[in-house]
């Protein structure tokens, strides 16, 4: 039996000792695309913090790539674990270019080969080579989210976890980040554990889904119950019905 990419038990997680998550327990197999939904508050974003070591209070047990979780960021997971946060704007450097946003994961890491990792990836995303030296004021929101998963891959990883990665973006470009980040996964065998509240996003791209309400998970599910309204649990219902049901997908 494989191993999990990620894999939760019983996980609880605090702020200055206020528990916010709660007996978190889920696996997300590799190369499996798994969405934590819920409304606003549930702690759906929290959980990704806490994996990649930005959340450290937290108990119970958590593993990525068969190593324990982390209680503060680490070099060597970040090797093969990266972010892409909600807002492409503020997670760049304003005073630094695309190259050297780049450039830096490379340079931390001790790999060379800069120059072509950095074009690869720039066309990986859909970004031509007049984009390299620009500044992100100089760059649309969508560009300006390509160029935040480009850093992700540089390292080229195994695990992704996205952090509603399109609700800061027009409503016209979501669908181009979106279909970006499904072709990436098929060609390099991602794993995904996706936070969004939009579920016609999770019917898109995810394989499954956690539905967390006020710290809990409720229902895990496969993402084709989006299809046919087939919860158990009368919030996840809830939250399907408030989404117009399967007339959004």
């Amino acid at each position: 039996m494989t191993a999990p990419a990620i894999s939760l038990e019983n996980l609880d997680i605090a702020y200055d000792g206020l528990r916010v998550v709660k007996g978190v327990t889920f696996d997300v197999a590799p190369d499996e695309s798994f969405a934590l939904v819920g409304e606003s508050g549930s702690g759906k974003s929290t959980v990704l913090k806490a994996l990649c070591g930005l959340a450290p209070e937290w108990t119970g047990k958590m593993e990525v790539l068969g190593q324990p979780g982390p209680h503060r960021p680490d070099r060597a997971l970040a090797q093969r674990c990266q972010m892409v946060f909600q807002d492409p704007y503020g997670s760049l450097h304003p005073r630094k270019t695309v190259d050297t946003v780049l450039s830096e994961p490379l340079s931390i890491h001790g790999i060379g080969d800069k120059d072509a990792r950095v074009q690869q990836v720039l066309e990986d995303v859909g970004l031509d080579a007049r984009f390299r030296f620009r500044y992100p004021h100089q760059m649309s929101g969508g560009q300006r989210q390509r160029v935040a998963i480009a850093r992700a891959l540089m390292l080229e990883p195994e695990v992704m976890l996205l952090d509603e990665p399109t609700s800061a973006l027009d409503v016209s470009v979501q669908a181009e980040i979106l279909n970006l980040l499904k072709r990436l996964r098929a060609e390099r065998g991602l794993t995904y554990l996706m936070v969004t509240h939009n579920l016609p996003v999770v019917s898109f791209m995810c394989d499954r889904m956690a539905v967390m309400n006020k710290g809990e998970i409720v229902e895990i599910a496969p993402a084709t119950a989006l299809h046919d309204g087939s919860f158990s649990d009368p919030y996840t219902q809830k939250l399907y019905a408030a989404s117009g049901g399967n007339e959004d997908q």
